[in-house]
């Protein structure tokens, strides 16, 4: 069942062309001659399991010469052993430290924790790897995490229950995921069920908004991107509990206006989320900043 006609019924679903909204990301363009790999950077979840960090341009040819060599240049998966370097000379960071495999450097531990390695100046330890690749139209993308603790790796992703890597997939990973932690929060009782019950708008969660919004933008249809704006409002003031409600979906709102040419609603959607506003709260608030340059 789409969100329209869960939000406003069968009328408001046709009017919206009877189209589901998708949370996919939009196919990403064909590819360029050559071949491109990206690595993609954040924080582990723990200390004893992260995932390497760097730039897609340093790790490029040295990821796509490894899956090459490995057979894992259309898609796959390496568990593998690799090597903890620290850099005295990165001009960056020279407590960087760098992870290499089979003499690929293919990334960083994140600068937090590369402080925290016992690791000298001209040392190395080994570490255990894991890399996994899949070819997109852009090109091969990889990422992979490396095990620092003693003993046997534990893995948050394996061969058969791979991490999104496209850009649609991470996208639907993430809805799943909001869906789910709407879902506990509600079968699990008690102020937390009543907290998030009061974020629902004919049975969504303002949360589960976003992405809806975000790709209903990236095709071009403001006027449904509006509706589902109206209705995530509608949603965080009513879960708002005496705080601000959550800003992003009134400043969506606004930039929507904005492209429409409907400065009246522009102002007044700013106008109504200052109203609901703790006064204390508003100031410095980008929201505050908007309306003041519109008025």
């Amino acid at each position: 069942m789409g969100f329209f006609k869960r939000l406003f019924g069968r009328d408001a679903e046709a009017q919206a062309n009877s189209s589901t909204v998708l949370v996919s990301a939009p196919e990403p363009p064909r590819a360029s001659q050559g071949p491109r790999i990206e690595i993609s950077y954040s924080f582990g979840g723990e200390e004893d399991l992260v995932k390497l960090t760097g730039t897609t341009t340093f790790a490029r040819e040295a990821m796509t010469r490894l899956a090459e060599r490995h057979g894992i240049d259309v898609g796959g998966y390496l568990e593998t052993a690799g090597t903890l370097q620290r850099e005295p000379d990165n001009p960056a960071d020279p407590m960087a430290v760098a992870v290499h495999v089979e003499g690929e450097k293919i990334g960083y531990l994140p600068g937090y924790l590369a402080r925290c390695v016992d690791l000298s100046a001209d040392g190395a330890r080994t570490a255990q790897v894991q890399i996994f690749t899949e070819m997109l139209p852009k090109g091969l993308r990889a990422e992979a995490w490396a095990w620092l603790a003693e003993g046997e790796p534990e893995w948050q992703w394996t061969e058969f229950n791979r991490p999104a890597l496209s850009p649609g997939a991470k996208v639907a990973e993430h809805q799943a995921g909001i869906d789910k932690m709407v879902a506990d929060a509600l079968a699990g009782g008690g102020s937390r069920a009543q907290s998030f019950a009061g974020g629902m708008v004919n049975g969504v969660h303002y949360l589960q908004l976003v992405e809806p919004i975000k790709q209903l933008k990236r095709e071009g249809r403001l006027e449904h991107a509006l509706v589902l704006c109206t209705a995530a409002i509608q949603g965080a003031e009513a879960a708002r509990e005496g705080r601000e409600p959550a800003p992003w979906y009134t400043e969506q709102a606004a930039i929507i206006y904005r492209k429409l040419g409907r400065r009246d609603d522009e102002v007044a959607v700013l106008r109504r989320w200052l109203t609901v506003c703790p006064p204390e709260r508003r100031e410095g608030s980008r929201i505050k900043e908007r309306f003041e340059k519109l008025t």
